[in-house]
């Protein structure tokens, strides 16, 4: 999804393009804005892949955005897997093969495979987290404090949908993104719901990807504000209630179809 993001897409399509991958047979680029120079551009490019754009008449949400691709494929003939990738990342060789293999394991209870994510000066990225809670986020601003709390282990609460590739009867089964995040927080809600319906999230070391995270809300109002109004929303779902209460580690499941 490219909101005028047009220098990184075309970076990422070169990228892509070079990887001589089988299994990667459609893109679909949704344009948030017009971007009449770029999509002109790109029509005149022989890719190895279907790329296939859309032009939205009025911007759409994070989540509206890949729901609408997923239905799209659907259309076109349905992909076991698919993935979510934004436009800034930046591939570090060839991560679908890895990620693919691990949902293709035999295990299915994966839903989710997701490759490491570092920064571009090497760092580790803090895209598996733990769940956002009004606790949490107050203690950011105590004096001293880190911006956010580091999680450790295998099983992070959330991971961020920088780069995610999903099974296609995961996603459907809970029926994707909620639309009604507009953006910020429906890669939480999308998780908490995945595993509360007995999906699991696998990270897979040997993919590996570069992403240098924006963090819009800290420098722009409007950012802020669908920041704000997408945590309130996260905090009265029935999904982020029974994570809360600790359902799924408990395996106890619920019909996450109902949980928003």
């Amino acid at each position: 999804m490219s909101h005028r993001h047009g220098g990184d897409v075309v970076r990422l399509l070169d990228e892509l393009a070079s990887l001589d991958e089988p299994e990667l047979r459609r893109v679909i680029l949704t344009l948030n804005l017009p971007e009449d120079e770029l999509a002109a551009k790109l029509r005149q490019r022989a890719w190895p892949f279907e790329l296939e754009t859309v032009e939205n008449a009025a911007p759409k949400g994070f989540g509206a955005n890949h729901n609408q691709a997923f239905a799209l494929d659907a259309r076109r003939g349905a992909s076991e897997y698919f993935a979510v990738v934004n436009p800034d990342i930046r591939l570090r060789g060839n991560p679908f093969g890895a990620l693919t293999r691990r949902l293709a394991s035999g295990d299915a209870r994966l839903g989710v495979s997701y490759p490491v994510q570092m920064a571009e000066d090497g760092r580790r990225q803090d895209h598996e987290r733990l769940l956002p809670t009004p606790l949490r986020l107050a203690r950011r601003y105590l004096p001293g404090a880190p911006r956010r709390e580091v999680h450790t282990g295998d099983r992070p609460d959330w991971v961020n949908a920088a780069f995610l590739l999903l099974r296609r009867e995961a996603y459907a089964s809970v029926g994707g993104f909620d639309d009604a995040y507009h953006m910020y927080c429906e890669d939480v809600d999308l998780c908490l719901r995945l595993q509360l319906a007995g999906w699991q999230l696998a990270r897979v070391d040997e993919a590996v990807v570069v992403h240098d995270a924006q963090r819009a809300s800290r420098r722009h109002p409007q950012h802020l504000g669908w920041h704000v109004r997408s945590l309130l929303r996260l905090w009265r779902s029935r999904a982020w209630r029974a994570w809360r209460a600790g359902l799924a580690r408990d395996s106890v499941f619920v019909d996450s179809t109902d949980l928003r």
